[in-house]
């Protein structure tokens, strides 16, 4: 997938709307995305159309309407190939794993909140990791996201652990220069 070069207020609005959307797994009023970015209503539809049109946020009509984040709102927030791939910290069962560096982070299916994982390809060995174990990794470089999740599997050949995401949060903000 190509980058979408979001502008830091459309940055903001997505980390806000995937946020608010994983509290909840309903659609996010647009109301409520204004008052946590600090924006007015009016201005988050105007940003909304140009989400939409990226295809990183599908609208939900109706009275329980407003916005949910597609898979590609993920992936938007986060460049997939880290360029220092040892800024991202990984934790293992609560421990910093020293020498392993995270690589990529693939989000391969988030738009199936029920089958919620993530690929974490990873510089170092991968030995130690077993199901079942518990890891953190992040936060990530560019748009601070902290990924918790256990371990589901892994591929030994390309260095892959498998993770059930339980949790993935990204801090809403001005991003820091």
């Amino acid at each position: 997938m190509s980058s979408i070069e979001l502008t830091p207020s459309q940055k903001r609005i997505l980390s806000a709307l995937i946020n608010l959307h994983r509290q909840t797994e309903d659609a996010v009023k647009g109301e409520d995305i204004a008052a946590e970015v600090d924006r007015n209503p009016g201005t988050i539809r105007n940003q909304m159309q140009s989400l939409k049109a990226l295809q990183l946020v599908e609208g939900v009509p109706g009275p329980k309407g407003g916005y949910k984040p597609t898979a590609n709102a993920y992936e938007a927030l986060e460049i997939q190939d880290m360029d220092q791939p040892a800024e991202v910290p990984l934790f293992h069962n609560g421990e910093a794993v020293d020498g392993a560096n995270v690589t990529q982070i693939n989000l391969s299916s988030v738009h199936h909140p029920e089958l919620c994982r993530a690929e974490i390809s990873l510089r170092g060995s991968i030995r130690e990791f077993h199901e079942g174990d518990e890891v953190t990794v992040g936060p990530t470089p560019l748009s601070k996201l902290v990924i918790e999740g256990v371990v589901d599997g892994k591929d030994d050949t390309d260095n892959v652990i498998i993770l059930t995401i339980d949790d993935m949060k990204a801090p809403v903000g001005e991003p820091k220069k």
